[in-house]
């Protein structure tokens, strides 16, 4: 599964896979694994990058179209 929204979502804040990679304290080539669908992102990182950018752990994995959180 390629984890196409979690690359638009980087591309839209203008920063780059290591800006990233070092939020979420893990290599760049890791990341860039996750960003292609190399790699399963595992549920620990899918919680932070929901974090980071404000949205959904389902908006990430395209299970929803709405980037809001339920609370």
């Amino acid at each position: 599964m390629q984890y196409r929204r979690i690359r638009d979502l980087r591309e839209d804040m203008d920063l780059t896979q290591t800006d990233l990679a070092k939020v979420l304290f893990i290599s760049q080539r890791t990341y860039s694994y996750y960003e292609s669908g190399g790699h399963d992102i595992p549920t620990e990182v899918l919680v932070r990058l929901a974090d980071f950018f404000g949205v959904s752990v389902d908006y990430l994995l395209n299970r929803t179209d709405k980037k809001e959180v339920n609370k």
